[in-house]
């Protein structure tokens, strides 16, 4: 049976409509956007007939099984709560919230209502995570010793409420993967700030920091991870990256954009220690239908695209990966990766990070989200 969805927030949310229109468990049926000129140019385009301005009157049809939230951040832990709470599943662009009381309440809510919740972050259905993961699984990485990750953007020019945002809160990207690869569950977090931003910007959000750079120990594990971010005047090209060292072999990360990562496999001779390696796609892992997005857009024109696709090099084809395993766990009734209680713990990471940054370095324990 296929499962009627609702798209919200159509910037960035519309690289999404066809993935669901030719996913064979979707039904693409309702559109979300205050901006009704813009909602009825997107519904003519995709011969989407279920259209609302009103967020609110879109969760009260009765038809609708699940939504897929793409609006600002702001609005993420609101908009999620009102859709669990109308009996909806709920999909949401990362992150999850902006405290770790709202994380608590969206994982307490999915337990009273039993619908599920999934944050789309992009990183851990990215091919360079599908790559290492394979690496892992396969044994090949050996004993995995040390994670690490990265996100570093200029966010100048970006609308309404990125300009000064502490870049911790934006934290996901780097979180996800150092505890998506093994499953682990962050444990506390020390974060400090280094340099200063514009003040103009600086007093947005009272966060003066130009980067920020935290060490994560995750619970019942021997390992920790360290991740760090930057948005605002910083020099650096866009980088998304993740790193993984086993005793075997490690994963890094290229430099530079276009370039290949490296392997080094122990134990050999030291100039041969490090390979270039050309990760492969993962599109085999997915229905026909829906192979051809992980290495295209959804628009033919590439000036119609979404600048946090073009700018973060279309999320290593990840999207349509976050669609199928959204649509497969409500089709198999299971939880989807991540859950609730993973999403609130990767997206906390962050919220208390910043906390731990403004406090000089303080550990900052997360609350167990399990329970």
């Amino acid at each position: 049976m296929k499962l009627n969805i609702a798209i919200v927030g159509l910037g960035f949310g519309a690289e999404f409509i066809p993935i669901y229109q030719r996913h064979p468990l979707a039904n693409m049926y309702a559109i979300c956007q205050r901006n009704v000129e813009n909602l009825n140019k997107i519904g003519d385009a995709y011969g989407i007939q279920a259209r609302y301005s009103d967020y609110d009157e879109l969760l009260a049809d009765p038809n609708v099984d699940a939504v897929h939230i793409n609006s600002p951040i702001p609005n993420h832990a609101e908009q999620s709560l009102k859709a669990l709470r109308a009996g909806k599943h709920v999909a949401c662009t990362v992150p999850m919230a902006t405290t770790v009381d709202e994380c608590l309440e969206i994982v307490r809510t999915c337990r009273e209502t039993g619908k599920k919740y999934m944050m789309m972050e992009t990183v851990v259905y990215a091919r360079e995570f599908l790559f290492v993961k394979e690496l892992y699984e396969t044994g090949e990485l050996g004993k995995v010793q040390f994670l690490k990750a990265s996100h570093q953007q200029d966010m100048d020019g970006w609308p309404d409420y990125w300009p000064g945002l502490p870049p911790m809160h934006y934290a996901t990207h780097c979180v996800g993967p150092v505890a998506g690869l093994l499953r682990l569950e962050a444990d506390y977090v020390s974060c400090f700030g280094s340099g200063t931003i514009r003040p103009e910007l600086a007093v947005i959000h009272n966060s003066p920091f130009a980067v920020e750079s935290a060490h994560i120990k995750f619970k019942n594990s021997d390992l920790s991870a360290y991740v760090y971010r930057s948005l605002f005047d910083v020099a650096r090209q866009y980088r998304e990256s993740f790193e993984v060292y086993g005793d075997k072999k490690s994963f890094e990360w290229q430099l530079i954009e276009d370039e290949q990562p490296v392997i080094h496999t122990a134990k050999k001779p030291e100039p041969e220690i490090p390979e270039k390696v050309t990760v492969p796609d993962y599109a085999h892992l997915l229905p026909a239908e829906i192979q051809r997005f992980t290495t295209k857009g959804v628009y033919d024109a590439d000036e119609a695209q979404h600048l946090s696709f073009t700018q973060g090099g279309g999320h290593g084809g990840s999207h349509p990966h976050m669609v199928h395993e959204f649509l497969t766990a409500l089709s198999e009734d299971r939880d989807p990766f991540p859950n609730a209680a993973q999403s609130a713990n990767w997206t906390s990471v962050g919220i208390l990070a910043h906390e731990s940054a403004m406090r000089g370095g303080e550990i900052m324990r997360l609350p167990d989200f399990t329970t």
